[in-house]
């Protein structure tokens, strides 16, 4: 019995490399400086795996970025207007992630997707000039040695060509049959500079085919392994998929002659049945029956009897995790203020390992029932662990179809507002967040440490608010927002406002780029003791004549952004959470705030892969359950949302029903491309399109703003647009924030000027 690992997460124990590339970003060091780092973080990532005893390691998972980044570069598909500024390779690639604005050139960033049903956000690659795709295998081949210079062969791990295909972005008339071409020639390439450098094991990552695939899909993914793997020679290729199962293929995936295939049996719901059908004895099988998403340890009992109905049908098996371990925080080992009553629950990324180690041994006992590491388990799982709160389960229970319902309808509440609030054509506004600069964070780590009494934090924080009204006030902003300074993070803030959740002081893990976060843990059955957030909107409401916007996040994004419990079902957690927050909304509501932001940025994110689960599964509870939270208020309370960085075209009717006033969308990166999907299925809501990419330092000019607003205009009624960013201005700098959003407002007001 072996075990192995899908990827490993890069960021290391104490983010080291989010800081090493920021340091980067801002001149403060070298490109050497920050090859060393990387260098340093790999080999303790490899050494962790080796001493947890670890037998199939990757290499290449490391980024600096993003790997699919990481996949287009390897590769050459890389955007022109990136190569024409003639940049060092190592700002080239960061060019792609971040933009560019300097004495070289102004390009945009690529466009950020999330990744699968994740809260990773991937770079999709751009492809519009087929002449550069081309390998540049020295990253791949240079952490394979590095991790062969530490007494480990590790397998390496690559974009597999069909998953990689079908996410890049082919611009224009890229003959993209060619661009296939070009890329096979690549990867074959590959192969080869892999045996000649002794590679025993190759990845390829294939999680595209856990979708809906049409029969072109699967004749696709035949015609790109009937040709790489006649190119394989002597190396052994692990066809690894993840976050579902792969039942439109899965015949075809044993005809081929891959010599291992990775399965996830924990989304995969037809993985186990897909196997009853037949293996090929040939073929290794990767059992992904280790979480790589959620933090609660493994139930031993559930997964020993899950391996032997799996080893019924394979003969050779490889316990696996289910995806990669990007999606864990680093290690409990650095908390130290979880009570122990917690943290026997608790499994991050390096006590996964452990847990592999731990099942392979047990799996491999003659005594499963007395090995002392089952046994421990066992009684870890049978204790009483105080979950349930009976007045939340009753007031669900009570729950009827009219507390789902907002009326009266969107069109005669919409006359209502228009009237009552009299903004003007093309409202501007922000999505709610502005930059948390040092000292805002300074005083809240003060207060959170003692040092501070509440008075004063609570001082600081309102001399930052009246500031941050002042200032959108002389930029002639419409509706205001108060900042979030005493906010740490959208869902982390709430999760501490409530009852129900855990919270840990290093749960890092990355969403993209040098973006991390800290999800965190539903523990027990959430509820709301007090007001979460009405003592700062009234305040901020008091010190302007103008509409200061409430700002809330929604149950399904902090359900989403949280780590579940897995002892109830999803639905049940976010309803729970849907209610705390309708208190909050009356509230909110009841303080004289008449505009109010329900933030559903992650709506997206647990929708499942296949279409046919869509509403079975998901649609058919989050959509009631953002109804939930604001169907009480009054026709004249303005109900806004904001989604970011998802594909929303093919739920644009689901989102339509969550019945807001108003919605706002990232659109900028994706070149307003959701706008056409807005028109063609009549899309009642008002819509505020984000109208530049504040993932990116770049600063948007006047010019570029009214032409992006203009191109709004022609696919949308003037009526029915909001002009705002595409997301939350906290991870931003000030400098760059206060000119990018005079440009925004100077921009609307000339346009107006044209209506």
């Amino acid at each position: 019995m072996q075990n192995s690992v899908i990827s490993y997460p890069r960021i290391g124990a104490l983010r080291e490399l989010k800081f090493g590339v920021e340091k980067y970003f801002k001149g403060l060091s070298s490109k050497e400086e920050l090859f060393s780092l990387a260098k340093t973080l790999r080999k303790t990532h490899f050494q962790t795996q080796k001493e947890a005893g670890i037998d199939y390691i990757s290499c290449n998972d490391f980024s600096f970025y993003d790997n699919i980044l990481d996949n287009a570069n390897i590769f050459g598909v890389v955007a022109k207007r990136y190569k024409n500024l003639n940049l060092d390779p190592l700002d080239e690639y960061f060019a792609q992630a971040r933009g560019y604005q300097g004495d070289k050139g102004d390009v945009k960033a690529l466009a950020m997707k999330k990744w699968f049903n994740t809260n990773y956000h991937y770079l999709v690659p751009e492809c519009d000039d087929i002449s550069l795709i081309k390998l540049n295998a020295e990253k791949i081949l240079n952490e394979y040695k590095e991790a062969k210079d530490l007494g480990i062969e590790a397998k390496v791990v690559v974009s597999g060509l069909f998953t990689f295909y079908k996410l890049i972005n082919f611009i224009n008339d890229t003959d993209k049959k060619e661009a296939l071409t070009k890329l096979k020639s690549a990867y074959k390439e590959l192969l080869n500079e892999l045996n000649k450098a002794g590679v025993k094991w190759l990845q390829f990552d294939e999680p595209y085919l856990v979708y809906d695939l049409s029969s072109s899909d699967i004749s696709l993914f035949n015609d790109i392994y009937k040709d790489l793997l006649h190119n394989k020679a002597g190396l052994k290729i692990l066809l690894q998929t993840y976050f579902g199962d792969v039942r439109d293929i899965y015949d075809y995936l044993l005809k081929l002659d891959f010599d291992a295939i990775g399965l996830d049996f924990l989304e995969g719901k037809e993985s186990l049945n897909l196997l009853k059908k037949g293996f090929d004895d040939k073929k290794i099988l990767f059992a992904g029956v280790l979480n790589g998403k959620n933090i609660y340890k493994n139930n031993y009992k559930k997964t020993v009897s899950l391996l032997k109905e799996i080893q019924k049908y394979a003969k050779n098996l490889v316990i696996n995790t289910s995806c990669s371990l990007l999606h864990s925080p680093y290690t409990i080992k650095n908390e130290s203020k979880l009570d122990a009553k917690f943290l026997d629950y608790l499994s991050f990324a390096q006590e996964k390992l452990l847990e592999l180690k731990d099942l392979k041994e047990i799996l491999s006992s003659s005594d499963i029932e007395n090995h002392p590491s089952y046994k421990i388990n066992i009684e870890l799982f049978s204790r009483e662990n105080n979950r349930k709160n009976e007045a939340v389960s009753a007031r669900i229970a009570s729950l009827k179809d009219s507390d789902y319902v907002r009326k009266p309808a969107f069109k005669e509440r919409e006359k209502i507002q228009k009237q009552l609030l009299s903004l003007p054509l093309l409202p501007t506004t922000t999505i709610g967040s502005f930059p948390q600069s040092a000292d805002v964070r300074s005083n809240r780590l003060a207060f959170k440490q003692q040092k501070i009494s509440a008075t004063q934090y609570t001082e600081f924080n309102q001399t930052k608010i009246k500031e941050c009204i002042k200032f959108q006030e002389e930029i002639g902003l419409d509706v205001l927002v108060h900042g979030e300074f005493e906010r740490n993070d959208m869902v982390e803030y709430f999760g501490e406002s409530l009852d129900g959740f855990l919270f840990t002081q290093n749960g890092w893990v990355q969403s993209y780029g040098t973006r991390c976060v800290k999800p965190p843990i539903i523990w027990a059955d959430v509820s709301r003791s007090k007001p979460m957030t009405v003592s700062w909107s009234k305040f901020a409401q008091e010190q302007t004549n103008k509409l200061m916007k409430g700002m809330l996040t929604g149950p399904v994004t902090i359900l989403n952004w949280s780590f579940p419990r897995e002892d109830i079902s999803t639905k049940e957690s976010t309803l729970q959470i849907a209610l705390a927050i309708r208190d909050e909304v009356l509230d909110l509501e009841k303080a004289g705030i008449k505009i109010i932001q329900i933030d559903e940025a992650a709506l997206r994110e647990k929708l499942p892969l296949r279409k046919s689960d869509w509403h079975s599964e998901y649609l058919n509870w989050a959509i009631p359950a953002f109804n939930l939270v604001h169907s009480g208020v009054k026709p004249e309370t303005q109900i806004h949302t904001h989604m970011c960085y998802s594909e929303f075209s093919d739920i644009i009717k689901e989102i339509d029903a969550m019945d807001a006033d108003v919605i706002s969308f990232e659109a900028s990166r994706s070149n307003l491309e959701l706008l056409d999907t807005l028109k063609a299925n009549n899309f009642q809501t008002e819509v505020g399109p984000g109208v530049y990419d504040i993932h990116s330092p770049r600063v948007p000019s006047v010019d570029e703003l009214k032409n992006t607003i203009r191109a709004i205009l022609e696919k949308l009624p003037k009526e029915q647009v909001w002009i705002n960013p595409d997301c939350g201005l906290k991870t931003r700098g000030e400098k760059e924030v206060i000119q990018s959003l005079k440009n925004m407002s100077e921009a609307t007001a000339q346009i107006r000027k044209e209506l």
